[in-house]
């Protein structure tokens, strides 16, 4: 049932009050009308003593509300036979009540049916003004509701607008491989900082691996060491900054063949020698749970009979960055 019902069915609760309140006109005759009423019974009992001379009728005045005659004059009616003239039968009396007066409305009825009528109105204005504000108060619940969740909105684009800030201003550590400019034939695997911030250098794991192709590599990058090893002095990085992580020549693919047939092998590219690692440092800007990353790299040294060459290489698992 909606507000508006309610009310309705409170006025009208209130009227049939006001309605039961009134006092109730009397329909039946008061003691002050009896009087009245035994006059003119009298009257009709005069009436009807002198019109009937006969003790028949006498006896019939006697009980004014019953229509009743004389057993004997019933016997001699019969007597005389069916063909008796109507003039010789005795009169019938009907009583007939006087009609019934109202009780007149008085000044205290009508002031009463006035307050409760006037309490009625006022009610109802109450209730409707009643009404009236709890759909105000539901508007404003609505708005503060509205404007809550626009705050909200708005503190999470705030967020995520300065996690982009933070994210775009931390340190981001990228590997790339340059040749040796001390040897031939000599490569360098250099760590870059190319972020806006500097970034400390806490710990790097490298492994080698010598396999037919980069499909045969493991399907996660897999290290001697289950804990990368921890750098012996921090290193911090300003942005364009780099440090050599390894070196690599053509003779340390010679340390890596346990025996000539596979050396051979490499030198024909019948299998390949991947190196790979990864690199952990600090973002000193961001709050100190979000402030480690990594970065993986992956690298192919290609043997020649003469040269050689290294590039970046492998599967994506090697080369992730957080």
């Amino acid at each position: 049932m909606g507000l508006r019902g309610v009310a309705t069915f409170s006025v009208l609760l209130a009227i049939a009050q006001v309605a039961g309140a009134v006092p109730a006109k009397p329909t039946t005759s008061s003691s002050a009308n009896r009087p009245a009423t035994t006059h003119s019974t009298a009257q009709a009992s005069s009436h009807t003593t002198k019109s009937a001379s006969s003790p028949a009728a006498a006896r019939s005045t006697a009980h004014p509300a019953a229509k009743i005659a004389d057993p004997q004059d019933a016997t001699a009616h019969g007597a005389e036979g069916e063909d008796s003239s109507p003039a010789s039968q005795p009169p019938r009396v009907t009583i007939v009540d006087p009609p019934v007066t109202p009780l007149p409305w008085t000044l205290h009825d009508r002031i009463l049916w006035g307050a409760y009528l006037v309490l009625a109105i006022v009610g109802y204005i109450g209730v409707m003004l009643a009404i009236s504000l709890l759909r105000k108060i539901d508007r404003q619940t609505g708005y503060a509701e509205m404007a809550a969740d626009a705050a909200a909105a708005s503190a999470q684009a705030a967020l995520l607008n300065a996690q982009a800030v933070i994210h775009a201003e931390r340190p981001w550590i990228l590997i790339t491989v340059e040749p040796s400019r001390s040897s031939e034939n000599s490569f360098t695997i250099v760590a870059t900082n190319r972020g806006r911030t500097p970034g400390t250098m806490i710990a790097t794991e490298e492994a080698t691996s010598i396999v037919i192709d980069e499909k045969n590599l493991p399907s996660t990058p897999e290290y001697k060491n289950e804990k990368p090893a921890p750098a012996v002095a921090p290193i911090i990085l300003l942005p364009g900054e780099f440090m050599t992580l390894k070196q690599f020549c053509r003779d340390d693919v010679k340390g890596l063949c346990d025996s000539e047939e596979r050396f051979k092998r490499i030198e024909t590219w019948e299998e390949k020698v991947f190196l790979y690692g990864k690199v952990i440092y600090r973002d000193l800007i961001a709050p100190p749970d979000d402030q480690v990353h990594e970065t993986n790299w992956c690298c192919w040294y290609i043997h020649g009979r003469q040269n050689s060459g290294m590039v970046i290489a492998g599967p994506l698992e090697y080369h992730l960055h957080t």
